[in-house]
């Protein structure tokens, strides 16, 4: 079994979406978590992005870090520059990812543009994690 780790800060919305599209994108052989260094509970607008996508993450969770220190990661992606500075040392020989995507959370604007920004940063994390599968798995994904 491979795990591998999403961590972001507050596990609410990138690391959540990246988790979904990892699972989407692997098979049984992957175990994929996500976490933060904080939680803040999944924000709700990642969950309807998602839906928008055909991925369920309704019965996601908000988890931290320190949940999973005893598990032996293969793979550790950093989502946000606050979690690849704060992410505590894991001791294994994960192999360690980061990507800065921006906090979709942090939009503004009419309800219109909130979701446009939330269906941006998808986008963004759905090419992201294709092209881990890809490049570091070596899965081959279908076109989209």
């Amino acid at each position: 079994m491979i795990n591998i780790l999403v961590l972001c800060t507050g596990n609410s919305c990138r690391s959540q979406i990246a988790e979904a599209y990892l699972r989407h994108f692997t098979d049984q052989n992957y175990s994929i978590y996500s976490a933060g260094i904080e939680t803040h509970g999944v924000n709700p607008r990642a969950v309807l992005t998602m839906k928008n996508d055909g991925i369920d993450i309704s019965s996601h969770t908000s988890n931290h870090i320190h949940d999973y220190l005893n598990i032996n990661f293969d793979f550790v992606i950093t989502v946000c520059d606050n979690a690849q500075k704060n992410c505590p040392v894991f001791p294994s020989m994960a192999k360690k990812f980061h990507f800065n995507f921006p906090d979709p959370a942090k939009a503004k604007g009419t309800e219109e543009e909130i979701s446009a920004c939330f269906d941006e940063v998808r986008r963004l994390i759905k090419n992201y994690c294709k092209t881990f599968v890809e490049q570091q798995l070596g899965i081959k994904t279908e076109p989209q």
